[in-house]
């Protein structure tokens, strides 16, 4: 198997226990009372000769512990550990292949490592590699510090001067020096795990709205605005760039992302880091990864035209030196391109899951209260040769049972994930 890069440091390894198959786990959803509340259940009539079972509780988050520091990174539309871990540890075992064919910033992955699984993953965005490869090789607090030191930030660095919305004059000069010293090591094919980790540290302090950034007050890490619509936001508030240090805060965040990694973690980790996988490419066609090799997939596929990450990731992708229009990322406008595409994918993703092995497929978005895309992801699945069991919704304090199906208040977005469960038979 072509694995790209050593990846693994870490991991929090469950105890060994038989993984589910479809009765038991449909059981436990039944039985499930972690937080005091009790399983619903209602039908999915996908037709006149198949009903499916769906489950609606808080299965997580409640009253449950954070997830572990090493996650906090900020992308758009990424879903919670805590929805990663739920499935893996119940459908997959310590050394089974974990995969996430729309990996993001990598939450499946890192999750599964976390819990002593090999990742595998892929993304059509290459913003996803960087995001995601540095934090299954992290280095030491010191290494990173003096790495920083190493490296002038300012000497014959080019600053773009509209970027100045966005930064005082001496941040933006080391800004750029920052991304000259990276792109130069990226080109002279040097780059190793120190750099990644600062490149993935300083990308998601790029712009935010708070102190521990590089930037002004603006929209949150995870959705720059254009430089137009900045240029509005500091006339509103009146505001100018205030000076920050870079070095100082990329080593506040990476000293806050490594916070609760042990030495037990790291060590745990070097048992799979010859194994993962990370793939830049689309999803419907990894021949990088063997037929019947993936024992569990968790992943959550593109909405509906709601998050346009070409856009979102503009500033990020100037740092890294790419055009993320070359990058044919897939902006699905319409329930029947969205069925295609996902049909495609699940296609792919039947090929290399083994017989028996489960995909778990998050489909949190409701449009307007009356497209439900886990209808449309049954279709899909069934199109792709998968078996649809059951669908999970995790409901939220604030949401009412009686429109977690119907789902008044859900017309803006979500305030539920919604879960096919398939397994391939």
């Amino acid at each position: 198997m072509n694995v790209t890069q050593p990846l693994l440091r870490f991991t929090d390894c469950t105890p060994s226990r038989q993984a589910h198959d479809g009765e038991s786990f449909k059981q436990e959803m039944l039985d499930f009372r972690a937080f005091g509340k009790r399983t619903r259940v209602v039908e999915l009539a996908f037709s006149a000769r198949r009903k499916i079972p769906v489950f609606v509780n808080e299965f997580w988050t409640s009253k449950q512990r954070a997830a572990h520091s090493i996650h906090e990174i900020s992308y758009r539309a990424c879903f919670k550990p805590q929805l990663a871990r739920f499935f893996i540890e119940r459908l997959s075992l310590p050394g089974e292949i974990v995969y996430d064919p729309f990996m993001g910033r990598g939450t499946t992955l890192i999750e599964a490592a976390l819990m002593g699984r090999i990742p595998f993953g892929c993304d059509i965005s290459p913003l996803s590699m960087i995001l995601t490869a540095p934090r299954l090789a992290p280095p030491r607090l010191a290494e990173i510090q003096r790495r920083l030191e190493s490296i002038s930030m300012v000497n014959g660095a080019e600053a773009r001067e509209d970027l100045l919305v966005f930064y005082h004059p001496d941040t933006l000069k080391e800004i750029c020096g920052l991304r000259q010293y990276l792109l130069h090591r990226r080109d002279q094919n040097k780059l190793d795990d120190l750099d990644r980790w600062i490149w993935m540290v300083a990308i998601n302090r790029l712009t935010g709205h708070s102190p521990g950034f590089f930037s002004v007050y603006t929209l949150p890490p995870n959705q720059a605005v254009s430089l137009e619509s900045q240029k509005k936001i500091n006339e509103k508030r009146r505001q100018i760039p205030p000076r920050r240090k870079v070095a100082e805060l990329i080593i506040r965040k990476s000293a806050q992302l490594l916070s609760e990694l042990t030495e037990e973690n790291r060590a745990n980790l070097s048992e799979v880091s010859g194994r993962s996988l990370l793939l830049t490419g689309s999803c419907d066609a990894t021949p990088q990864i063997s037929s019947n090799s993936i024992s569990l997939v968790v992943t959550s596929p593109p909405f509906l035209d709601i998050v346009d990450y070409a856009q979102d990731n503009w500033l990020r992708a100037w740092f890294f030196g790419i055009d993320l229009v070359d990058a044919p990322i897939w902006i699905l406008r319409n329930v029947e391109e969205w069925q295609r595409r996902m049909t495609m994918a699940l296609t792919e993703i039947t090929r290399v899951t083994k017989v028996g092995g489960w995909v778990a497929f998050e489909v949190g978005e409701v449009r307007n209260g009356s497209v439900k895309l886990e209808e449309f992801a049954v279709r899909a699945g069934l199109d792709a040769g998968l078996e649809p069991r059951l669908v999970v919704i995790n409901e939220q304090n604030f949401t009412k049972t009686a429109n977690c199906w119907g789902v008044d208040n859900l017309t803006k977005g979500t305030n539920t994930n919604r879960i096919v469960l398939f397994q391939k038979i």
